[in-house]
């Protein structure tokens, strides 16, 4: 099902990028402005938004999609090489939270208008609204927001005396998997997701990596990696590596789900695609449904004992090619994608939570995703990863330093980080 489902949504994709192209050739009929919608890949969602929103324009416009590469990096640079170059076709960017600033900081985004910025920020989970600014100011449109979870197998838990009504530490859950000898999978590889691990237990712990993000001057940028904060964030790094498993070094997201899934980890700490991972390998007959009914979640460990934590947060926040022809049509168009109604069904087809809080309620949205109370909460209490237009530099840095961080030194990795961050930023070291 899932895979016919792909293909009649590629083939939707495919009709409105032939839209375009015949759009642009002398002999094809006069039509509607096409905006192009550059979009990272996903299950399909998207291109039918595209599909629904075109057809709601009442002929105003017709939005084609094309594919940016799956690794957010590639997307950055794919589109930042283009705006560069002042590319006027780019109407509307998917783009990844953390390089939001940069494209604000290079001009590279057309201004939101203050209407448009009030009604799509209208009951929107407080982390997406922060992702989706800088400066201070809205400078894109929160389309969808994620955020990780504590996620537990409820029989190995039971009778470990460890309560996930109540907000849990870290300390806690690395005490509870060492009794059980079992495993904790958490993103322990080479790669960004280092980075969005580190930024979750030093926002949780009170502190920030980039205290200081000094755009306009790179030898200004202030670091926190000296804090009390972030040295509780390496200790905890170094104590859940030493139950993390044989593999814990090089797992990422989708190794950490199947190792949870199988049941050779009890806790993990990863985005809700999981939820639907684990119910579409019943479908398929490859796991039981008792796997799916001992799926237990919470929120994110706390840093310390009290504080809240700061669960990562994630998603996609549209923004606006500054060299469109076409942006009052692109951000009409960006209303369009971003409606109660295209976020629900987002959710519900391709697993992506909604930016809007009254998403988390409906009652269609719980009934797939029980959690949807919990992941609601934890996307309050998010923060975005370091906002900075330099976000590249640090977070490469700190895989270079951190990684693996079964050997990190926790009061030394910090300091010794901010330092190579401001080498690399002063042009000193290359990465």
């Amino acid at each position: 099902m899932r895979r016919t489902r792909w293909r009649r949504t590629l083939a939707a994709g495919a009709a409105t990028v032939a839209l375009a192209l015949l759009a642009g050739c002398g002999g094809a009929p006069a039509g509607p402005p096409v905006l192009n919608w550059y979009i990272n890949p996903d299950d399909g969602g998207q291109a039918e938004i595209a599909q629904r929103c075109s057809a709601a324009s009442n002929g105003q416009y017709q939005i084609a999609v094309s594919v940016l590469p799956r690794q957010s990096a590639e997307q950055r640079q794919q589109l930042i090489r283009r705006l560069a170059a002042n590319d006027s076709s780019i109407d509307i960017m998917s783009i990844d939270p953390p390089y939001i600033p940069e494209f604000a900081e290079a001009k590279f985004l057309a201004p939101v208008p203050e209407d448009v910025a009030q009604r799509t920020t209208a009951g929107i989970v407080n982390s997406a609204k922060e992702g989706a600014s800088w400066n201070g100011e809205l400078v894109t449109v929160p389309f969808w927001a994620n955020t990780q979870l504590l996620w537990y197998r409820k029989s190995q838990v039971a009778g470990t005396g460890l309560d996930l009504s109540k907000p849990v530490t870290w300390d806690q859950v690395v005490a509870t998997a060492q009794a059980k000898n079992s495993i904790i999978a958490a993103q322990g590889i080479r790669a960004e997701s280092l980075t969005v691990w580190l930024n979750a237990l030093v926002e949780g712990g009170g502190g920030q990596i980039v205290t200081n993000a000094s755009p306009q001057d790179p030898d200004g940028v202030q670091l926190g990696l000296d804090s009390p904060a972030a040295t509780k964030a390496a200790e905890i790094m170094k104590a859940v590596s030493a139950v993390g498993g044989p593999g814990f070094s090089t797992n990422s997201e989708d190794e950490n789900s199947n190792a949870f899934q199988s049941g050779d980890a009890m806790f993990q700490v990863n985005w809700p695609f999981v939820w639907g991972k684990v119910n579409s390998a019943v479908e398929e007959g490859t796991v039981p449904q008792s796997t799916p009914d001992d799926f237990g979640w919470a929120l994110y460990p706390q840093t310390e004992a009290g504080r809240p934590s700061a669960p990562p947060y994630g998603g996609i926040n549209l923004g606006v090619g500054a060299f469109s022809k076409h942006t009052d049509l692109a951000y009409q168009a960006t209303e369009c994608i971003t409606s109660t109604e295209n976020q629900k069904q987002y959710f519900l087809t391709n697993g992506n939570p909604a930016a809007r809080i009254s998403v988390f309620t409906d009652p269609d949205v719980v009934k797939k995703f029980p959690m949807a109370p919990v992941i609601a909460q934890s996307l309050q209490q998010a923060k975005p990863r370091p906002q900075t237009a330099y976000y590249s530099e640090v977070s490469e840095s700190i895989q270079r330093t951190y990684h693996p961080t079964a050997g990190i030194d926790p009061p030394t990795v910090g300091p010794a980080t901010a330092a190579l961050i401001k080498a690399v930023l002063a042009k000193e070291e290359l990465l």
